[in-house]
């Protein structure tokens, strides 16, 4: 197998929702090619073709993250803390998809071949097959763009909003959408939706804790492509144990970290 045949199918096929992340799954995207997004479609199409001109890192640019009109004590608007998030997320993206590449490289023949085999190993996983979804994510980040035309309907509603389907229901339960901007059309977030989420950043160290966990997540895929370009790995299997532990781990951390904090600011008086 060609280690850059998914890279091929980027081409024809396209989702960027972030993680989705993943939640994803958004920032001004630094050099590369200017990709423009005049439909909602286009977005679709953008994203793949990023994907496939090395540009990962610029997906943040095909997400909008409306910011309220707020100034933290310290000087920050909320737009500016938003664009720190945007920004890492933007290296954190960029390196999942030079592991990507070399994990490929190495181990060709060992990668996901549809994301319904990622849904499923998600759902039906314990806690020791956690390797292998980390081991088929790593190998094929962006596997998720390759359903787009099968399984995604966008609906533009002529107000300058589009809805975005999955298997015919609202993808992540409505919670993401496209938006006309002044920069073209976007995956967005409704956020009158998701500023009611207990989780969703309030403050400016919410937001800076949240650029803080990408930064962490982003260095541990650091790590560990220096030990997957070393050569020390013999199978995807192997590597996917090792990410695992290293990768997994600092989510989880990480995770925890602001799920305690946000706990604390909610119920202060709690413990």
């Amino acid at each position: 197998m060609n280690p850059h045949s998914n890279h091929d199918r980027f081409a024809r096929a396209f989702h960027g929702g972030l993680a989705a992340a993943v939640l994803p799954v958004l920032l001004a995207g630094c050099g590369g090619s200017d990709y423009d997004t005049p439909t909602p479609e286009s977005v679709m199409v953008v994203a793949g073709a990023m994907v496939e001109n090395g540009d990962a890192d610029q997906l943040p640019t095909l997400i909008e993250i409306a910011s309220r009109d707020i100034e933290f004590d310290d000087g920050v608007t909320e737009a500016s803390a938003i664009a720190e998030v945007k920004d890492k997320l933007s290296e954190l993206l960029g390196r999942l998809w030079l592991v990507g590449e070399e994990l490929q490289r190495q181990f060709p023949d060992e990668t996901l071949d549809t994301l319904d085999e990622a849904v499923d190993m998600v759902g039906d996983a314990t806690d020791d097959d956690w390797t292998d979804v980390v081991g088929g994510i790593l190998a094929d980040p962006f596997a998720f763009l390759n359903v787009q035309e099968e399984r995604i309907e966008i609906l533009d509603l002529g107000d300058g909003t589009a809805a975005v389907l999955w298997d015919d229901e609202p993808a992540l339960g409505g919670f993401v959408a496209m938006l006309e901007t002044d920069e073209g059309w976007k995956v967005g977030v409704p956020v009158e939706l998701v500023q009611d989420s207990e989780y969703w950043p309030q403050t400016r160290w919410e937001w800076s804790v949240v650029a803080s966990m990408l930064l962490g997540i982003e260095n541990s895929l650091g790590d560990f492509e220096r030990e997957v370009r070393s050569g020390q790995f013999k199978s995807l299997s192997r590597a996917a144990e090792r990410a695992g532990r290293i990768i997994g781990e600092s989510v989880a951390v990480q995770g925890v970290i602001y799920a305690m904090m946000k706990r604390d600011v909610d119920d202060p008086d709690d413990g």
